[in-house]
């Protein structure tokens, strides 16, 4: 699900006004294994993973594949930012895309730091592969992801229930190409 096609990684990290987006690091797994384990974080992701579990299966640096981004702020590790090729989705609107996913730790939560990073690795994914459009899937109970959707330019494109839930399944079309 990983496979961004011929791009470049790691891309030099990427640095917002408060962030640095980079590929991980070893000094991140302590926050992988808080993120993954947060019921806060999971709330709407079907719940966390025990953190025994993930002590022991978290590699010594984690998630190093291409499109996902360590999201830093002030040297720290706040959350992660994920470009992933949907070739196995489940809804046929978002198969072969580029798939937007984002995971933050509740302490980050209502700074507008998942705006700036998924806006900045947008950004960075345009230049990479021009002309690709990108999807979004959250549970439309999620308000804060689906504002977050919105602001990130994403059109409802269906819902549909899983996991118990109702999802919503967003398209951002592709950026304009350079004039």
């Amino acid at each position: 699900m990983s496979d961004l096609g011929p791009i470049t990684w790691p891309p030099e990290p990427i640095k917002t006004e408060r962030l640095v987006l980079r590929e991980s690091e070893a000094q991140d797994r302590a926050g992988f294994v808080e993120l993954l384990a947060s019921p806060e974080v999971h709330a709407y992701l079907g719940g966390p993973r025990p953190r025994d579990e993930l002590e022991r299966e978290i590699p010594a640096i984690p998630e190093r594949w291409p499109g996902s981004f360590v999201v830093e702020l002030d040297g720290s590790m706040i959350g992660q930012v994920l470009l992933r090729r949907a070739t196995e989705h489940r809804r046929p609107a978002a198969r072969g895309k580029a798939d937007l996913g984002y995971l933050f730790l509740p302490r980050a939560w209502g700074f507008g730091y998942a705006a700036e990073a998924c806006a900045a690795a947008l950004d960075w994914f345009d230049g990479a592969l021009p002309g690709e459009p990108v999807v979004l899937t959250t549970q439309s109970a999620n308000i804060g992801s689906m504002r977050l959707a919105a602001k990130l330019g994403f059109t409802e494109v269906e819902r549909f229930q899983a996991w118990d839930s109702e999802q919503w399944l967003g398209l951002r079309p592709p950026a304009a190409p350079p004039a």
